[in-house]
């Protein structure tokens, strides 16, 4: 068949470029070389490790490609009647965005699963496209689907053991810090730090403090190591025999809430005998002792 140059790229010149209508057989397809084939017959992969793509980037991408095409084929591979992307889903994406047609690909049949998740890891992390999420459960996929070791991992990545290890770590976080890190409210640094905090509810709580205060990863490494301090001393402490009741309990509850919203910070009351009792005000660095200081002096 011709070869063909238009709609494609500049860049793909150099390239044999065969226009596929129908599906060729599996003996008809040349891993050398680059064929066009119609958008629609193309479906991304249900293992492809992205599962975001930022609109904004992509209607650039699109706008591009309606100036000058797609540049680099996509890698897909035929499954039945389609082709499954194994590389390639963002330009795909964008190019139907710019309502393109045709798509230039290369077809790899002969391809196996894991190859196909490899291609498609590697080329999202060269490109920095995973979130730190995404590239750690591609990382337990490699290890539970294919009973590979973290060093084998590492080894086909291009990484070293302990990145895969504290990539794959973040995997145990409460999953609304998980959130906080997929919209990028934390660092993958702020988080692994919120991992010394083994008690969800209490990891949430210090990740909502880390981001209330904009702390570093150091200040937050800090923060953690005081938060398990006082955790300690509290599990010591016998508990309150005056707080059985549980109507009487809800209400120092409330009131501690109370305080917590007024100081922005934890907040418990302890109630002890004869109408006595103590209020416990948590703080978490100088500043914040600071500020919570001031604010009760502003109420005298």
């Amino acid at each position: 068949m011709a070869e063909r140059k238009t709609g494609l790229g500049k860049g793909l010149g150099a390239l044999k470029i065969e226009q596929v209508k129908n599906v060729p057989s599996s003996d008809d397809i040349s891993n050398d070389k680059v064929y066009s084939i119609d958008i629609n017959k193309i479906t991304p992969n249900k293992e492809q490790p992205r599962r975001s793509f930022n609109d904004e980037a992509l209607n650039e991408l699109a706008e591009s490609i309606r100036q000058i095409g797609v540049i680099q084929p996509i890698t897909v591979k035929k499954v039945d009647d389609y082709y499954v992307i194994i590389a390639g889903e963002r330009r795909w994406r964008a190019a139907r965005k710019a309502g393109i047609s045709e798509i230039p690909v290369i077809v790899k049949n002969d391809i196996s699963e894991i190859e196909a998740l490899e291609i498609a890891l590697i080329e999202n992390i060269q490109r920095e496209d995973l979130t730190p999420l995404e590239e750690a459960q591609t990382y337990k996929k490699f290890s539970d689907e294919f009973n590979l070791n973290q060093e084998a991992i590492a080894a086909k990545v291009g990484k070293s053991r302990a990145a895969v290890a504290n990539s794959m770590r973040l995997l145990n976080l409460d999953k609304r810090v998980q959130t906080f890190l997929d919209e990028n409210r934390l660092s993958s640094g702020h988080c692994r730090a919120l991992l010394g905090i083994t008690n969800n509810d209490l990891q949430f709580e210090t990740a909502e403090h880390v981001i209330d205060e904009g702390l570093s990863v150091r200040q937050t490494e800090e923060l953690v190591k005081k938060v398990n301090e006082l955790a300690a001393v509290e599990q010591t402490e016998k508990p309150d025999a005056t707080m059985k009741n549980p109507k009487e309990a809800r209400i120092y509850l409330n009131l501690a809430k109370d305080l917590k919203n007024i100081l922005g910070t934890k907040v418990n009351i302890k109630n002890l005998k004869n109408n006595t009792g103590k209020i416990v005000i948590e703080y978490y660095s100088d500043d914040e002792l600071d500020r919570i200081v001031g604010m009760i002096k502003k109420i005298q």
